[in-house]
Order: C-alpha cells, then sequence, then structure tokens
C-alpha cells in the first residue's frame, strides 16, 4: 500500500501509527511518503514510519491513498494538487473551513473514493446506542460538548493554534462538527435549523466560543450546545423516547437505556481511530462506491455545522 501524508502533526500522526499497526496486523506491505511545506522535523513517532520526504510530487507519483491531515483551511489546497494521483482519500475532518469549495473542481467527484474523518462514530457507546435506537420512537433529543480549549493540547499556547482563529478553520461550530456528524448519522438531515454563535468568553481567541443550535426533524426537535469554556468536560447526548430516556455519555462510556440500566463501553480513545482506521483501509483496497461518509455528505454536515441552512 503506497501512501502519502499531507500533514503530520498529532491527528496525522495518530493515523499513521494506527493505519501502520491495521497494515502489518492484516499482512500488507506499507511504503509512505510524507509531503512536506516545511523545514521543522517530524515527530519521533512519525519519523520511523515514513519512507521519504519530499517538497513536490514528481509527474509520475500515484499513490493508493492520501491522508489530508494538515490544517483545515489548507485542505483544498491540497486535494487540487493531488487531482489524478490519488486512488483514495482520507480527509480529515472538517472537510473545509467554508462551504464555498466545489467538490467536482477539486477531484472529489461521484468517480474519486474519498472518506471523510468521522471517528466518534466509531467509539463502542456509539455503535452500541445505534444499534439500540433502532425502531424506537423518538420525542426530543438533546446533545453537547462542553470542555475546555487551553487544556486541549498540554505544552501548547492555546492562543497559537487553528481553533484560536476563525480564518484557519477554529471555532467551537467547526471543531466539534463531530456532533452534527453524528447526529445527521443516526436521524439524518433535519428539515431546519437556527443557530446563535460568538464569542462570550474571556479566552484570547477571535474565533467563536460559543454554539447553540435548534433542529426540526419531522416527528422531533433537536438541541445542541458546544462550547470551549466549560472547566467540566461533558460530551453526552439524550434522547428522549416513547420508553424513556437514553443517555450516551461519551467521556466515561457509558450507555443508560430507559429502563435506568447502565452498560458499560469505556474503552481506550484511540480504539475508535483504530476501528476507523481498519474500515479505510479496507475501503481503500477493495471498496466501490461511495464511502460511509463521503464528501458530498461531509459539505452537507458542514452547512448544517456553519448555520447556513435554515
Amino acid at each position: 500500500m503506497n501512501v502519502l501524508f499531507v500533514g503530520l502533526g498529532s491527528i496525522g500522526t495518530r493515523h499513521l501509527q494506527n493505519l501502520s499497526n491495521v497494515c502489518k496486523a492484516q499482512g500488507i506491505a506499507l511504503q509512505v511518503t510524507a509531503l512536506r511545506h516545511g523545514s521543522r522535523a517530524l515527530p519521533k513517532q512519525a519519523a520511523g514510519l515514513v519512507h521519504r520526504e519530499v517538497t513536490a510530487l514528481a509527474a509520475q507519483d500515484y499513490f493508493d491513498a492520501a491522508f489530508i491531515t494538515n490544517p483545515t483551511h489548507l485542505h483544498a489546497a491540497a486535494l487540487g494538487q493531488l487531482m489524478g494521483k490519488v486512488n483514495t482519500f482520507f480527509i480529515e475532518k472538517p472537510i473545509f473551513e467554508s462551504s464555498g469549495h466545489n467538490l467536482v473542481a477539486l477531484g472529489l467527484g461521484k468517480g474519486q473514493k474519498a472518506y471523510v474523518a468521522a471517528p466518534m462514530r466509531w467509539c463502542g457507546v456509539y455503535l452500541a446506542l445505534k444499534q439500540k435506537l433502532q425502531n424506537l420512537p423518538v420525542y426530543s433529543v438533546r446533545s453537547i460538548c462542553s470542555s475546555y480549549l487551553p487544556g486541549w493540547r498540554p505544552g501548547a499556547d492555546y492562543r497559537t493554534v487553528y481553533s484560536a482563529h476563525r480564518e484557519m478553520g477554529g471555532g467551537a461550530g467547526l471543531d466539534l462538527i463531530h456532533e452534527w456528524d453524528y447526529l445527521v448519522d443516526l436521524f439524518g438531515t433535519p428539515e431546519k435549523t437556527h443557530n446563535l454563535k460568538g464569542k462570550f468568553s474571556a479566552l484570547e481567541i477571535d474565533s467563536d466560543d460559543l454554539s447553540v443550535y435548534i433542529a426540526r426533524y419531522p416527528a422531533f426537535l433537536c438541541e445542541l450546545h458546544l462550547d470551549y469554556f466549560g472547566r467540566t468536560y461533558r460530551r453526552e447526548l439524550e434522547v428522549f423516547t416513547e420508553e424513556g430516556t437514553m443517555v450516551a455519555n461519551f467521556g466515561t462510556g457509558s450507555l443508560t437505556l430507559p429502563d435506568g440500566t447502565v452498560e458499560d463501553y469505556e474503552e481506550p480513545v484511540n480504539r475508535r481511530y483504530e476501528r476507523e482506521m481498519e474500515y479505510f483501509v479496507n475501503y481503500a483496497m477493495q471498496g466501490q462506491g461511495e464511502s460511509v461518509n463521503s464528501p458530498a455528505k461531509a459539505m452537507q454536515v458542514l452547512k448544517i455545522t456553519l448555520g447556513e441552512m435554515e
């Protein structure tokens, strides 16, 4: 498997390590090229897994897969540079920083295999929740992701990372697009949404630190709260059903059923990324047609997240 990585920061390195482990377990020979745009040394965890570093691609270069894991606002440029050179793309979420990009013009039309990252769909508690929600009448849905941005990346100044800057694709809505991704996966696209957002805390950032949504579905309403300033980490989904309330706590890995029973799906955070990578390798090597999270689907979720679907 001949693979290209564009961006080997923390998330790119995680994907590279998981890709290496999945390929090793499946007996797939792996050759990794890193396309670099700076002189900074690769992270130690990545350096030993990269076979060559290049600053430009040759005309004859072609890859079985390419990982677009650079900052969000650079995704479009990277994709444009790789048109016709890649069999299957893995694009980190969110797909873009704005909805103004043309998928066909960037080589992401229906004939191009591509998957946009959606790791929360692969965590144990979510997989259990999705199975148990089948055919269960829903009255209302409430989701929250609240956490403290300065604590996200130990050792890094939060004011310098992309999350802090609107023009780089930062902001609570975009950064926490996981929530809308899994809501659309569970319930489909809402008929109508209303979004209020802004900068309200003392954080030294120019991106939105709070984004709140109300969405209407044919049979129920959905409330979503996303913020950068919650000092106590909360990531939960409450589903109010005919039989009672189901609560998925993504922080603890627990699922509370309508009858009050609590099931434990706690696991290492990396397990969701491993499952995702297992899926992607199979899709890249053998899969046909659209992935479970195609660029078209990701663009739809992006528009909802940006408050552009009214």
